[in-house]
């Protein structure tokens, strides 16, 4: 499979990147700074540089093709103002939609965040609530649209920890933590698991193993 992976740098990214080329998947990595190029090389994708604050949905849908899956996993990050919520975690997110269907890829998968479909509770960091709305409306618009297999995948707090391989994965669980490792593990499966396409999916630690979870939310 060859998955794009928007925000390839991202540390979520990354460690998807080891996990799909060490098992033989090909990956091209979308970044903003060409710097870290060398670092998605090390990883086993191949970085392209496409600022997605500033391309247009042709350029991006150039670089999709022949692509079987793309992954929204990029975000302006902390410290950024709200502005950037807006432009990159929203408008990227859909831009990136936009040429995923220009280009005929229909597997679209979106790294998202837990708390984005309801107002955010009184005295909320303005930043953190921009992110919040930009996140919920950029899922909107995605899961709006037929002619994309999309699954929008909400992790809890995410932690550095090792992963330990085992997740609570439905539709709604308890807030919690769950290790990056883990994430990037539950999209590995996801990638390859067309039947939860359509499907919004909450994620923390639990007993559950990743692709025993993923089976579930499958249908079996």
């Amino acid at each position: 499979m060859h998955l794009v992976i928007a925000g390839g740098h991202g540390k979520i990214a990354r460690r998807l990147t080891r996990l799909l080329s060490a098992r033989g998947d090909n990956v091209t990595g979308l970044i903003r700074n060409p710097d870290h190029a060398d670092d998605l090389r090390a990883d086993g994708a191949e970085p392209v540089v496409c600022d997605l604050e500033h391309a247009s949905v042709d350029e991006v849908a150039g670089h999709l093709g022949g692509a079987d899956a793309a992954l929204f996993a990029a975000g302006a990050g902390p410290g950024s103002g709200a502005a950037r919520k807006q432009t990159v975690d929203r408008n990227a997110a859909i831009l990136l939609a936009d040429a995923a269907e220009r280009a005929g890829l229909r597997r679209f998968l979106v790294i998202s965040a837990m708390g984005v479909d309801s107002p955010p509770p009184p005295g909320t960091d303005p930043v953190f609530a921009a992110y919040l709305k930009a996140k919920g409306e950029a899922d909107a618009d995605i899961a709006s649209r037929p002619g994309l297999d999309w699954t929008i995948l909400r992790p809890g707090m995410l932690t550095d920890d090792p992963g330990s391989g085992r997740v609570t994965l439905a539709e709604h669980t308890d807030r919690g933590q769950v290790p990056r490792d883990d994430v990037a593990a539950v999209l590995a499966a996801l990638l390859h698991e067309p039947r939860t396409a359509g499907r919004i999916l909450e994620l923390i630690s639990g007993s559950t193993p990743v692709e025993e979870g993923v089976r579930a939310v499958a249908g079996g």
